[in-house]
């Protein structure tokens, strides 16, 4: 099964989450409607919201709440983004200007928490403890996951454990709530609902970490951002990391300098010691072990057309250019 195949299986309610978006987004305040639909409309992937779909649909799920769930997970995804812009002072995203590089910060940051108040709404009409149990705990830890990458930032002395304590809870965290909802809205067993967090949780980490990797080696345009983002903004990601660790005499005095000051300033130097040491190989290798292990997770869950997707867009995760 291919991207576009995956695409056609759920192509009515990737349609009717479309809908349910817009209808959401509304709000009498105008500059909330349009910087809200700026960074909506921009042309993300809609991966965890597919996600959503998708995993309700494998776990055999016949009603509609999955398309509020999915549009929930999209919302606090994209007001998780408007605040992650402002932190970190980017001023490109997905190929277009970042809504705080076009409004400002306080608009950006005050649509964000609009978003997070809208999604809060729509768990409620949900009518399902559970749901909200998990969205409610799901937001916390992105939070904590948030200042985590914040304390790391600057520091060359942040591990890998602590790193990827950041990545599960910052990015692998919203994969893991929007697969295991699909279990919880069919009502499968604990065994299965652990099972498709689990999936997610996986899913989200190979995905961040061939994130980490495709900032020092996609082409620019592709990715829809400054390629060297992470390093200009002195996060310490896996491969910069590992790198570091690596090293030894003046590369490894660069390394630690370009983390702890940021910049682009060494940024040749820096690119040759990330292939040199292997951390892109390193980080690469690490992806591919989540993705096998969130297939692994998919064998509790019955055979059909959408778990089929949901393995495909496992690998997809780290065979992706962009």
């Amino acid at each position: 099964m291919n991207f576009n195949e995956i695409l056609q299986l759920i192509e009515d309610d990737m349609q009717a989450v479309n809908r349910l978006i817009k209808e959401r987004l509304y709000s009498d305040v105008v500059l909330i409607n349009q910087l809200s639909h700026y960074i909506i409309g921009s042309g993300g992937k809609r991966l965890r919201p597919m996600l959503a779909l998708i995993s309700a649909r494998a776990c055999g799920y016949k009603a509609e709440q999955h398309i509020d769930v999915a549009t929930i997970v999209e919302f606090i995804h994209t007001a998780t983004l408007l605040h992650d812009d402002v932190v970190d002072e980017s001023d490109l995203r997905r190929g277009k200007e970042t809504a705080n590089n076009v409004w400002g910060n306080q608009a950006a940051v005050l649509v964000g928490d609009f978003l997070y108040s809208r999604s809060f709404e729509m768990m409620v009409s949900v009518n399902s403890m559970r749901v909200m149990e998990i969205l409610a705990s799901t937001t916390n830890v992105i939070a904590e996951g948030e200042v985590l990458q914040l304390l790391n930032c600057h520091d060359a002395d942040t591990t890998e454990a602590s790193y990827m304590e950041v990545i599960h809870s910052k990015t692998a965290k919203l994969f893991e709530a929007a697969c295991q909802l699909g279990a919880v809205l069919a009502e499968l067993s604990p065994e299965q609902e652990t099972a498709m967090a689990n999936y997610g949780m996986h899913l989200g980490t190979a995905f961040q970490l061939v994130d980490d990797v495709l900032d020092y080696t996609a082409d620019a345009e592709e990715m829809g951002k400054n390629v060297g983002d992470d390093l200009a903004e002195g996060k310490p990601t896996l491969p910069l990391i590992i790198a570091l660790q690596r090293s030894t005499g003046d590369t490894a005095a660069t390394l630690r300098e370009a983390i702890e000051k940021g910049g682009m300033e060494h940024i040749d130097t820096i690119m040759q010691a990330i292939q040199a040491t292997g951390a892109i190989d390193y980080t690469l290798d690490k992806a591919k072990k989540e993705t096998e292990a969130a297939i692994e997770n998919l064998q509790l869950i019955p055979d059909s057309p959408h778990r089929q997707a949901l393995e495909t867009l496992a690998w997809f995760a780290i065979e992706r250019s962009h």
